[in-house]
């Protein structure tokens, strides 16, 4: 292989001034920090880690310098995927979403090194507004008005006409899901999956169970359409 296809294989690394080198790093941390502000605020989870949003940004902006480091220069690139090989990462991300908007930050670090910046722009204006849609909206939720209800009635005492008029009047389905003895065997618990028509009735739901003669303990956990337990 002669030297011409050497230099052609191996050319020079690109050259950046430190005006650039400056302008991309701070790109870098300002679309970073949009995603990581976004990540921030749709996080729905129970153990949110304050140390996997700073993993975003400082993620982003050693991506971005790993690649103006690279450059177009195909040597560097295998030293460099050579050293990565060594590092082994073993910190479990339980989430898939996580790690959606971890590799977004790279993908932001590394566009910005490679100097696409109205890629990297645009891509994360949408990434950032299609997250919000998808927090805000019910997509993908199969639960919607749905709620678990409970009431008491005295162990000779049946769930009536009344209840199950209520339940036509307010709920769209009501499914009986259990039935258990309470108060030492002197009333019987039920509990039932509705789901209700509109979220604006939830008051007036209950206020006419309440006037049911010989209910009792009437609650409804109302299930969020936003959040999946």
């Amino acid at each position: 292989m002669g030297m011409d296809e050497l230099n052609a294989l191996f050319p020079p690394a690109r050259s950046l001034g430190g005006v650039e080198i400056l302008v991309t790093l701070l790109l870098t941390s300002i679309l970073s920090l949009a995603v990581a502000t976004v990540y921030r605020w749709t996080y729905q989870g129970l153990s949110y880690s304050r140390s996997f949003v700073h993993t975003m940004v400082l993620g982003a902006f050693a991506s971005s310098i790993m690649i103006m480091a690279i450059g177009n220069n195909l040597a560097r690139g295998l030293g460099i995927l050579g050293t990565l090989a060594i590092v082994r990462f073993r910190t479990p991300i339980r989430d898939p979403r996580d790690i959606i908007f971890l590799f977004m930050t790279f993908a932001i670090g590394i566009g910005a090194g490679a100097g696409v910046y109205s890629v990297i722009i645009y891509g994360t204006l949408g990434f950032c507004v299609l997250a919000l849609y998808l927090h805000w909206s019910p997509f993908a939720s199969r639960r919607e008005f749905e709620g678990l209800l409970r009431f008491m009635f005295p162990v000779d005492v049946k769930v009536g006409v009344e209840v199950q008029d209520i339940f036509k009047q307010f709920c769209s389905s009501a499914t009986l899901i259990g039935i258990r003895e309470a108060v030492q065997g002197d009333v019987i618990e039920y509990s039932y999956q509705v789901r209700l028509m509109d979220p604006s009735y939830q008051s007036e739901f209950l206020d006419a169970l309440h006037r049911v003669k010989n209910i009792d303990e009437v609650s409804l956990l109302m299930q969020r359409s936003t959040v999946e337990i």
